[in-house]
């Protein structure tokens, strides 16, 4: 049984799937802080829901008296790792990777007290300079090629048919080696990851054991699922972004606030602070009740990533959109020429523009079904033309269903 705070808190909220050696992890905490690491490569300008887990991870890491790692991918961003992808990731530019580690640094500042011990790294610091023969010799050589065919990110491409290149096979060589570097500099001796990095992580353990005989862990998480067995995150609307100017706070919280019932006691374990037996006092909760518990884990979720004052603020635009049934300034709003709307604008483009369908024919379904509505109004007429006379307090309500809401307003 784990005795260290880190591993019991992290196997009490269900973080852990698999420890390489827990006993010599557990001991080691037990022994004195511990430093460890997750990468994240650096392929858009922010990181999604799906990332989620492990950067609380670094959280808790960092509330259990360790020192938590970022490793920010700028070098092996270059390559994209080729672990549950059917094709390559685009190359991209030296200039896109820095831009892109600009936004994703501004997200774990949410999560992670960089005044403290905290380390943020980029692996381009020591990639970029290797020599390719020296680094074949000194690392390449511990490689089994008929290993490294075993691993699921090779095997999977493979047996799906797909091609993988030279650049994305050398990805898992690069990841260990991230691991022997961060080793040597800061004596990080635990790499974390969601489960797909199992194959890579022992790899680096592997490696790091061969080079210098240094004791090594690793830590990998379960694939979060939703109860309806679909991955969590993935929604209809696309990817829930972590950064503000990719995805308001008010559509963050209300991301969670749909949470389903079944969902809510492990969301509320993974994605919020909340003492378990609070957690527990929540989940308990039955029929309309749980929708206090909702609301608590889309108030907790989006207070640690926007901060309380944004949480507080969409949990009142929430009450008096849905609750009052009034026009909260706090809704996504689309700003449309003052012009344009004068001449009208039709409403199957506007529920696209808005956000709230994804094509012309998605936003006709909607309302043949009656789930469409202006103003409150259900509308029945996919012909229908928006225009001036249209405003109320100077903006047009736009919704679907019952919680998909955004105000058109003249610009």
């Amino acid at each position: 049984m784990a005795r260290s705070d880190f591993i019991h808190t992290l196997r009490e909220r269900g973080f852990i799937h698999q420890i390489t050696d827990e006993d010599g992890l557990d001991k080691s905490l037990n022994d004195g802080m511990v430093t460890g690491y997750i990468g994240f490569d650096l392929t858009a300008p922010s990181l999604h829901v799906g990332s989620l887990v492990q950067i609380m991870m670094l959280h808790w890491m960092q509330k259990t008296g360790n020192r938590p790692i970022v490793l920010m991918g700028g070098g092996t961003s270059k390559i994209g790792d080729p672990s549950g992808r059917d094709s390559s990731r685009t190359l991209m530019t030296a200039e896109t990777i820095e831009t892109n580690k600009a936004g994703i640094f501004k997200v774990f500042e949410n999560f992670v007290d960089f005044s403290g011990d905290a380390i943020v790294a980029d692996n381009a610091d020591w990639l970029d300079g290797l020599g390719y023969v020296p680094f074949l010799r000194d690392v390449g050589r511990h490689f089994s090629v008929n290993r490294m065919l075993t691993m699921d990110s090779v095997r999977l491409r493979l047996d799906r048919e797909q091609p993988l290149s030279f650049l994305e096979f050398n990805y898992m060589v690069l990841q260990a080696y991230d691991f022997t570097e961060l080793n040597k500099r800061y004596g990080c001796v635990l790499q974390m990851g969601g489960s797909d990095q199992w194959g890579n992580i022992v790899s680096g353990i592997d490696l790091g054991r061969r080079i210098s005989g240094a004791e090594l862990y690793g830590l990998t998480t379960p694939l979060i699922t939703k109860a309806d067995g679909s991955k969590m995150g993935k929604t209809a609307a696309g990817a829930i972004w972590l950064n503000p100017e990719m995805l308001s706070a008010y559509d963050y919280w209300q991301f969670w606030r749909n949470t389903g019932d079944a969902d809510v006691e492990k969301f509320l374990k993974l994605f919020t602070t909340l003492p378990l037996d609070e957690v527990a006092r929540l989940a308990a909760l039955e029929g309309s009740e749980i929708n206090e518990a909702k609301k608590t884990l889309a108030n907790e979720a989006t207070a640690m990533l926007h901060g309380r004052a944004a949480a507080e603020a969409a949990a009142e635009t929430a009450a008096t959109t849905f609750e009052a049934g009034g026009i909260a300034e706090g809704l996504p709003t689309i700003d449309v020429p003052a012009g344009e709307l004068a001449e009208g604008v039709g409403v199957l483009g506007a529920f696209v523009r808005a956000g709230l369908a994804a094509s012309n024919s998605e936003a006709r379904r909607a309302i043949q079904g009656g789930g469409a509505r202006v103003n409150d109004e259900k509308l029945s007429d996919d012909k229908r033309v928006l225009g001036t006379g249209d405003l109320a307090d100077g903006v047009i309500k736009l919704s679907l269903g019952k919680k998909k809401h955004a105000l058109i307003r003249p610009a």
